[in-house]
């Protein structure tokens, strides 16, 4: 019976091996994703019992591939890109580089081709999106500088891994696969393919951009919430297949500039929240898929190149990262928090894997060698995030270069010389240049009151002083930076960030520096506005209430007057 209805039996088996796997793994404090890998080693060939249909699972990966990439799509900011592209871009690029030179030189060693080495390197070089983010949200750090530069350098290795999918099919016979879609000159081949890409994203931005918005406004007039659903996957799932289709496009590239599009409408945090159930539910069939072409017994036959390969993930990465982060003059806490984010890999590396095994230019071993890399690194991953504070704090006390590192001299570490008087003295710090303290410090420019900016992105902090704004980089929580903002002579302390972690920390600092300060902080935590209250640290504005108490002005002032004439009559 089970013969006859494959994709029931396929489904159920990947969806309850996985769950109850991805339970035992986030009990021991592993990601979900070791678990889902191994589910699909239990239900492929490699393993006893019963084999799930490898077609059908095939199928079922691309549609989790298309839905993964869709929700890169709707995270990817060109705003959060450029905030920190003169650390991300080069420095993604650079390692990237690094990983695949290693990756190719190893295989060499091993008699691989330099075309399979090429695959091999580049599926070791590029890290998991969805590792990194679940390890930075469960650290609370997403919004901090260190988590910024690391997300914005994943960004640029998505940008990356997909142009090089869409270069390597038209590349294949130049690197010797066997399974060739190039028909003609490779210059003509390369042109066409480059062509169609360009098409299909001139097509994505210019038509797409105002379509689908309009698409998804005239479903959400409906009131559906099901209909709504079902526009965003189909918006996914069209467009990628679509894509390939009529551009030849990857499914992947498809689903990622339709996600990207989606971002600019409205409704794009709606629909990343409606599509998310079930981009969760087929990232975890990707991911048994993958886990379906591994070979377990290549830990007991090839032990040492198992070795090598998570060698390179996580030390040739982590180190390379991290020397590429300390030449570009940031601190020792960026340069380890950036290391140990890239000391894995993931998604794109099974892409790319399973690309070049498709196409001839990676052996089953390879595919084998970078899953067993993906298991071992993510496994150990959060480890590696733990041992970030007492490595350093290890390195601070026992090493003065290290000590010199983390005091790197940074030229916008305190305010030009020329600076007015009038920021020195009773002036507002402004410390966080988001969203909100932007249209805070506009306020304070329409009415002439000086300020100055705390904000731990360099390269923001360089904008600002090109457009002559008193700006200061570092950050808050750091005695000398608030010094340098002549917190002294401040008449007030406005902390504008969107999670200020360590405000404690900050109030207590100016508190000392100046006791008749004024503190206001802007929270999103019902709890954590209780507990700075409590601790009497100045204004508290916490989102909902001020939210609530807005509107409930705005309607009083409109009601009261009416309801005020109603005694006289």
């Amino acid at each position: 019976m089970h013969d006859n209805i494959p994709l029931i039996t396929t489904l159920a088996a990947g969806f309850g091996i996985a769950l109850i796997l991805g339970f035992i793994a986030e009990r021991v404090k592993l990601p979900a994703l070791v678990g889902y890998l191994v589910a699909g080693i239990i239900i492929g060939p490699a393993t006893p019992g019963y084999v799930a249909d490898a077609h059908i699972a095939a199928q079922l990966s691309e549609i989790g591939v298309m839905l993964l990439m869709f929700g890169v799509g709707l995270h990817f900011s060109f705003a959060d890109l450029l905030s920190v592209r003169r650390i991300a871009i080069p420095g993604a690029v650079i390692q990237m580089s690094l990983a695949t030179l290693l990756g190719m030189l190893m295989a060499h060693f091993w008699g691989w081709s330099w075309g399979q080495g090429l695959v091999f390197g580049l599926s070791l070089s590029c890290a998991s999106t969805v590792v990194l983010l679940k390890a930075l949200e469960a650290r609370g750090i997403t919004d901090s500088m260190n988590g910024r530069i690391a997300i914005g350098w994943l960004v640029v290795e998505d940008l990356a891994t997909v142009l090089v999918l869409v270069l390597l099919p038209p590349l294949a016979g130049l690197l010797g696969g066997t399974a060739t879609v190039a028909t003609g000159p490779l210059w003509l081949t390369i042109g066409k393919t480059l062509l169609g890409v360009s098409a299909f994203i001139a097509l994505m931005l210019i038509v797409g951009k105002r379509a689908l918005p309009w698409l998804l406004w005239q479903v959400a007039r409906t009131g559906s919430r099901e209909l709504f659903t079902l526009a965003v996957v189909a918006i996914a799932i069209g467009i990628a297949y679509g894509a390939s289709a009529l551009f030849n496009v990857s499914f992947a590239l498809g689903a990622f500039f339709a996600g990207m599009v989606m971002r600019e409408s409205e409704f794009s945090h709606r629909a990343a929240q409606e599509s998310l159930p079930l981009r969760d539910a087929f990232s975890v069939l990707f991911f048994v898929s993958v886990g379906m072409l591994f070979a377990p017994d290549i830990l007991v036959e090839q032990p040492l190149q198992v070795l090598a390969v998570v060698a390179i993930i996580i030390l040739g990465k982590a180190f390379a990262a991290m020397a590429l982060v300390l030449v570009l003059r940031y601190p020792l806490g960026t340069a380890l928090t950036v290391a140990m984010s890239l000391a894995q890999i993931g998604e794109f590396s099974f892409i790319l894997a399973g690309l070049g095994m498709s196409l001839g230019l990676l052996p089953q071993a390879g595919m084998s060698l970078v899953l067993a890399g993906a298991l071992i690194s993510i496994a150990l991953n959060p480890f590696l995030f733990t041992a970030i504070a007492p490595l350093k704090r290890w390195a601070l006390a026992s090493s003065d270069f290290a000590r010199r590192l983390d005091r790197r001299e940074d030229p916008f570490a305190e305010l030009p010389m020329s600076t007015e008087r009038k920021y020195l003295e009773g002036q507002v710090v402004l410390v966080g240049y988001g969203r909100v303290g932007r249209r805070i410090a506009a306020e304070l420019d329409k009415r002439n009151v000086p300020y100055v900016v705390v904000e731990q992105n360099r390269e923001l902090v360089e904008d600002m002083r090109g457009q002559g704004l008193p700006a200061v980089s570092g950050n808050a929580a750091d005695a000398d930076v608030l010094i340098q903002a002549h917190i002294a002579n401040a008449a007030m302390l406005v902390v504008a960030l969107p999670n200020p972690l360590n405000v404690r920390q900050m109030a207590d600092i100016a508190k000392t520096l100046n006791p008749g300060i004024e503190i206001v902080v802007r929270t999103h935590s019902e709890t954590e506005s209780d507990m700075l209250r409590e601790e009497g640290i100045g204004k508290i504005f916490y989102g909902e209430e001020e939210l609530a108490r807005g509107m409930m002005e705005h309607v009083l002032a409109r009601c009261m007057p009416a309801s005020a004439e109603k005694p006289g009559h």
